[in-house]
């Protein structure tokens, strides 16, 4: 009897201690459950907190540039107005005397022109040379069966029908030419300044070729 006693409550203290250390475990598993809600919670609380504090920086940032925007547009505007008062004093006779600039450039440039031209006529006026031998000797010539085109063609023809009276008519015609080009060459200049000497050239040659001053257009 004794011994089965002894087994019985050896038995009964076994059950106890595992049943005590199964409630310790539920015990800790049910604190560490509600701890992991507890857990949750303050971590969306604070989730919350965060985001409802970056809102409100976001707006009262956004009133800050809005207040800096409307101090910045009433500035721009006493500015303005500031500006156009100076305007009125200073930006119309800057402009006068731009104008006025302008215009005793243009009549300088002009001035120029003219005196340029006038001093090229005088030179060629100053050539002095004797057509009275030159046309004798040219009604000698048959301009029916040589028709000069240029300077150097007319050259050409005298000097097949030159006689012992003038040996060097050519120096005369080109003189001739000379003098008649340098002066329609300032006056087509004056005229047409934006032409290039070429083309000044070629309308002179032209011209002579037409004009009374050239004594192979005199009838024989």
């Amino acid at each position: 009897m004794g011994k089965k006693l002894a087994e019985n409550t050896k038995a009964v203290e076994a059950r106890a201690r595992k049943a005590a250390v199964k409630e310790v475990q539920q015990t800790a598993k049910a604190k560490a459950k509600e701890d992991a809600q507890w857990a949750d919670d303050d971590k969306n609380l604070a989730k919350k907190a965060a985001r409802k504090e970056e809102e409100e920086r976001k707006r009262l940032e956004a009133l800050r540039r809005k207040q800096e925007n409307k101090e910045a547009y009433e500035e721009d505007m006493k500015k303005a107005a500031s500006g156009k008062s100076v305007a009125k004093t200073t930006v119309k006779p800057n402009n006068k005397v731009t104008m006025a600039m302008l215009l005793a450039k243009r009549d300088a440039d002009k001035k120029a022109k003219e005196e340029e031209a006038k001093r090229l006529a005088e030179a060629a006026t100053k050539i002095e040379v004797p057509t009275a031998e030159i046309e004798e000797n040219l009604n000698r010539v048959d301009l029916d069966a040589h028709t000069a085109r240029t300077v150097d063609d007319a050259i050409k023809v005298l000097d097949k029908s030159q006689d012992s009276v003038d040996r060097h008519p050519e120096k005369r015609l080109k003189a001739l030419y000379t003098a008649f080009e340098t002066t329609r060459i300032a006056q087509l200049k004056a005229e047409n300044p934006n032409l290039r000497l070429s083309q000044l050239k070629q309308m002179a040659f032209k011209e002579w070729q037409k004009s009374p001053e050239n004594p192979l257009n005199a009838k024989a």
